[in-house]
């Protein structure tokens, strides 16, 4: 019997799990040594790196413990500037998303992007995938900037853009993000280094 039809459908449902092992990948980055190469090649301190993951776990934690399956919600932390994306049904519970991710220790600042509707299907969210990793492989292919300056969230066909960056790295990756097939929008939620 001929699986290779199957194939397609095997790659689609396994890029959500894929797109977030690009970097590693794309830079030869083992899996053992990923968090570590990645920490050393940062613009942000080595305890500023390990904040933000504790941000974005601490914060998704305390969203789900309160608001439930009500919303779907996605939380990005970079510099410990954190970025809130997905759904929720009503503005109540927008507003207290950010409360939550406000109430987490060493949050700087928040970008609330959370849209009021109905959680996105997921073929939405495999398309939002598909679309970050697009992003990815053109930065990678570019070359304008150090990869991982950069870190890419899609919702929704937006493209969201964070990280510490000059105003070149910024318009490039602006650029590059706004030019890639599929993304509707870009929106840059940089630190600029000048």
């Amino acid at each position: 019997m001929n699986n290779s039809k199957y194939y397609p459908l095997l790659l689609i449902s396994l890029l959500p799990i894929l797109s977030g092992c690009v970097p590693l990948v794309a830079t030869g980055v083992g899996v053992g040594a990923g968090t570590g190469a990645l920490m050393s090649e940062d613009r942000r301190s080595s305890g500023t790196f390990i904040d933000d993951q504790a941000i974005e776990l601490k914060t998704s934690r305390k969203i789900h413990e309160q608001l439930g399956s009500d919303v779907r919600i996605s939380v990005t932390s970079f510099n410990r500037n954190v970025l809130l994306t997905g759904e929720a049904p009503n503005e109540s519970m927008k507003s207290e998303a950010e409360k939550l991710a406000t109430s987490v220790d060493n949050v700087r600042k928040i970008y609330n992007e959370i849209t009021i509707s109905e959680k996105s299907a997921l073929s939405s969210r495999t398309n939002d995938s598909l679309i970050t990793s697009k992003v990815i492989g053109r930065f990678l292919n570019e070359r304008k900037f150090q990869i991982n300056y950069v870190k890419v969230v899609t919702e929704n066909s937006v493209v969201y853009l964070l990280g510490m960056v000059t105003r070149e790295e910024a318009e490039n990756a602006a650029q590059i993000a706004s030019t890639t097939a599929g993304a509707r929008k870009v929106v840059k939620v940089f630190e600029y280094l000048n």
